[in-house]
């Protein structure tokens, strides 16, 4: 058994339901106690420190806030080379950029070199559950899963549908992709932490014959998930309508394939109207908020209110490589001045709970994600509200926890991430400048 002491801070419920005050739980001086990659007890130290076993000492992190580790709800572990690729828009960027860096991916070698510099990233930022694209390739899905597998990392992940719209070495076939996804889905999918998804890339790359190969999979696997992208740019909206004129807007496109239902995630979600926002809700398909990517590109602002009131479920993304930031943090300071720029707001208790309890709930994992109760996985991380001088400043007048967070989330990156815990273990420690992983798969955790 391990514990950790020092401020919790968790949601039980979503505060645009409630409030921040019934939705988030504190506890200014509590334990978090871990056994067989669960928790097993958490609540204030006068409560749970006579419950340890003779011999277990917290790992005590004074002034810093514990919350359950960030998820990442979409990015591409195949594009972390490319990050800051400058000068162009999306689909300019996919041909410029993107195409040419997913082709390095037909060498297992590089997918195994990525993998690796992939899942070093996440940890040191905090993030401790990723969704997240391969390329076209099956070996960059089986390099990525054994490389969680080896960290007893939860990822989801799957291999890119592209059967047109690309260049002939990173295209497969309807029938190929159907095939080639079946065998990793049935070989990955439930093994250890890793979950796999159906990934076509988005309508435009994929034929309606390999839309419908998509939809077969699923129906065949509806325990999978399903992850692409959605209205992220209007050039792109314009383009999916003319390559599919008999569907009624873009959200219809995938629904014509059975691709809408929980545990199907969409990236961006941009440009979408009030029929369609209705029928993701009605589906609980979940969409997939990527404030720095949509920044970086010039895709345009995500409507993260008017997403909400329709009640479709809502997560946050790096969107590595159009994405600047692995940060979490970063991410929901990006998502905060886009909700300011509607007039509207995006307070911490608000982000907080979307990169973690609520992201679990898009993912449907949030019988085991997302809080720090007993019962639920152990990953957690250790956030330092003094981690740079800055940020020491500022949070030395804070009132309150969620002035902390807040501030973390406008002024934090990885410097502010003290550890990172999987399934119990510590996987990162900022201070040790160096990151601890368990090569056994730690017990209880499956």
């Amino acid at each position: 058994m391990k514990a950790l002491r020092g401020t919790l801070v968790w949601f039980r419920d979503d505060p645009s339901l409630t409030d921040a005050a019934s939705a988030m739980c504190v506890e200014t001086d509590g334990v978090v106690a871990m056994a067989e990659g669960r928790i097993v007890a958490c609540g204030p130290a006068t409560e749970v420190l006579p419950t340890l076993p003779p011999g277990v000492r917290p790992a005590h992190y004074p002034d810093t806030l514990i919350l359950p580790g960030f998820i990442d709800a979409h990015t591409h572990y195949v594009q972390a080379e490319m990050i800051g690729s400058c000068g162009a828009q999306l689909l300019d960027w996919l041909t410029r950029y993107t195409f040419k860096a997913e082709q390095a991916f037909a060498d297992p070698a590089h997918c195994a070199d990525i993998a690796e510099r992939f899942c070093d990233e996440l940890l040191r930022h905090g993030t401790t559950t990723a969704l997240t694209f391969c390329a076209v390739y099956p070996q960059s899905v089986e390099a990525l899963f054994a490389e969680s597998a080896r960290r007893n990392m939860r990822l989801v992940a799957g291999k890119v549908l592209m059967d047109r719209h690309a260049p002939g070495d990173l295209t497969d076939t309807a029938q190929e992709g159907y095939d080639d996804s079946k065998a990793l889905l049935e070989r990955w999918h439930g093994r250890g932490r890793s979950l796999y998804a159906i990934t076509p890339r988005y309508a435009g790359s994929s034929s309606s014959a390999q839309l419908e190969l998509a939809g077969t999979l699923w129906r065949e696997h509806p325990d999978a998930y399903l992850h692409s992208h959605l209205a992220e740019s209007c050039a792109e909206v314009t383009w999916v309508g003319k390559l599919f004129p008999e569907a009624r807007d873009y959200v219809d496109v995938y629904e014509r394939y059975g691709l809408l239902g929980r545990r199907a995630l969409y990236a961006h979600g941009i440009y979408l109207n009030d029929r369609e926002l209705q029928r993701l809700a009605e589906t609980e398909t979940a969409l997939v908020h990527c404030p720095t990517s949509n920044l970086f590109l010039g895709s345009g602002l995500f409507r993260l209110h008017a997403t909400r009131q329709h009640g479709v479920p809502v997560a946050l993304g790096t969107d590595i490589g159009a994405g600047t930031s692995y940060s979490l943090l970063q991410t929901m300071g990006a998502a905060y001045k886009i909700a300011q720029l509607h007039g509207q707001t995006f307070g911490a208790a608000h982000a907080y709970y979307t990169a973690t309890l609520g992201a679990a709930r898009a993912l449907a994992l949030d019988d085991r994600l997302g809080k720090l109760e007993p019962g639920y996985e152990a990953d957690l991380v250790v956030l330092d509200p003094a981690a740079t001088p800055a940020l020491e400043l500022r949070t030395a007048r804070a009132e309150c926890v969620e002035d902390r967070l807040f501030a973390l989330m406008i002024m934090g990156d990885d410097r502010a991430v003290r550890a990172t815990y999987i399934a119990g273990a510590l996987a990162h420690d900022r201070d040790a400048d160096t990151h601890t992983y368990s090569s056994a798969r730690i017990g209880g955790v499956g």
